[in-house]
């Protein structure tokens, strides 16, 4: 078929039932593209007129109540869309790609008491220094490539220093995770060769990890003292025979924390940072909280920011069996089984019936409306430790003086599969060019 002429068109929804009604295929591209490129104006438009958009490839959930159902209806929407192939990559199950099962409780609620909340602290000022050890060396240049040297940095340094899990090198760590994530939540048309990259960075990741855990035993059983990370707390944790954590299991959880964190820590940086820099009161409002002694007063101006672009702006679900999704409102659909659903964080954070002046950039947000890290029974196991380093890494940079984004295309943020920034120049100190601020949004 040929081609729709968008030129002549109306809103995306017309444009869509025209594209759909000529060539199911062509809508389906024309639907990815605005996911990619002006998801919240698509948003905007599904949440008033098409709240549950169903289409023959998937159903978009965009309404705030309905995404937390989808997102609290584990046994029903269920993670089998991405779950096989961390598996494939692991080499065995991972929790994080169960639903419901006494693995995925058990291992879960492990992983949550070696995460320990209390850590927080100490592990702000870990990322704290990290950062500035970054930005000290980029100041004399004037500039930072902010994603590799600083952001993706800092994330590799904790997986080393605090999740006790270095890799051979940060940029052996960096390969693999970026190779297994793209396989489970970017290859969305099952390429081959990304599955069989994600499969052998996995193998090698898995591989080193049992290297490591035999050099940290045979370094307690020599009397050496072991590091106080978390990979030395599952070491030392003893658990009844029954639960069934044997070492493999022990690696198999391990190997989650970077493949949890390495991507999703950096997309977030970028994608505050971004929003931050795009309203000028905004910028001057967080350059001066940040310079407060007190950090609680810089975060909320990065968690509102990544309301407005949040790193995971869709997260999948496969439907198990039929469902009534809104019931008992106007919304009402029934979902047939074998549905793959998105559920939209980013349109729910915007919808009008539960966030008050969505458009409006405040600081006052109550924090049960905030979707960054999911809902239910999947939300992040690792808020903790991630709250705190995403936040203190963006402080310690506009901290700097003259922290600006330059113009385009040096100051452009470049993505891997639209995704994953790659990287995103900022510029540094008081004497470079004005930064490429746009009117406030």
């Amino acid at each position: 078929m040929g081609a729709v002429d968008q030129s002549t068109m109306g809103g995306h929804l017309e444009r869509y039932d025209v594209a759909v009604a000529r060539d199911p295929i062509a809508a389906f591209g024309l639907v990815r593209e605005w996911m990619r490129t002006d998801w919240r104006a698509l948003f905007a438009e599904l949440r008033t007129q098409r709240p549950i958009f169903v289409t023959p490839a998937f159903t978009v959930v965009t309404r705030f109540a309905d995404v937390v159902e989808v997102l609290s209806r584990e046994e029903t929407f269920t993670v089998r869309a991405f779950g096989p192939r961390l598996d494939a990559a692991l080499g065995a199950p991972f929790m994080l790609g169960r639903d419901a099962t006494p693995m995925n409780w058990r291992e879960k609620g492990l992983m949550q008491v070696m995460l320990a909340p209390q850590d927080a602290a100490d592990l702000r000022g870990l990322a704290g220094r990290i950062a500035d050890e970054a930005l000290d060396a980029a100041s004399r240049r004037g500039r930072i490539e902010a994603v590799g040297e600083l952001f993706r940095h800092v994330t590799l340094r904790v997986c080393g220093e605090y999740f006790g899990f270095p890799g051979p090198t940060p940029e052996t760590l960096s390969r693999w995770t970026r190779a297994v994530i793209t396989d489970g939540f970017a290859n969305f048309q099952g390429d081959p060769a990304i599955q069989a990259g994600s499969v052998r960075a996995g193998a090698e990741m898995m591989a080193y990890l049992r290297d490591l855990l035999a050099e940290r035993r045979a370094a307690l059983e020599a009397g050496r003292e072991a590091p106080d990370d978390v990979f030395g707390r599952l070491i030392r944790t003893t658990l009844p025979a029954e639960v069934g954590l044997d070492d493999e299991r022990l690696l198999i959880n391990m190997a989650g924390l970077p493949l949890g964190f390495v991507e999703s820590g950096p997309g977030a940086m970028v994608e505050a940072v971004e929003q931050l820099m795009l309203r000028p009161r905004v910028r001057a409002e967080a350059i001066a909280a940040a310079a407060d002694p007190d950090p609680a007063r810089f975060d909320r101006h990065v968690w509102e920011a990544l309301r407005f672009s949040p790193f995971f702006k869709l997260l999948p679900r496969l439907c198990e069996r039929d469902y009534v999704l809104a019931a008992g409102t106007p919304r009402r659909t029934v979902i047939p089984a074998g549905t793959f659903v998105l559920a939209a964080p980013a349109s729910a954070m915007f919808d009008a019936d539960v966030v008050e002046e969505p458009d409006d950039f405040r600081l006052d947000r109550p924090e049960h409306l905030q979707l960054h890290f999911g809902h239910g029974h999947h939300a992040c196991l690792g808020v903790h430790p991630a709250r705190v380093v995403i936040c203190e890494v963006v402080r310690r940079l506009f901290r700097r003086p003259g922290v600006r984004v330059l113009p385009p295309p040096e100051g452009a943020i470049v993505r891997s599969h639209g995704i994953f920034p790659d990287r995103f120049v900022l510029g540094l100190g008081p004497d470079g060019r004005p930064g490429s601020d746009v009117q406030e949004a």
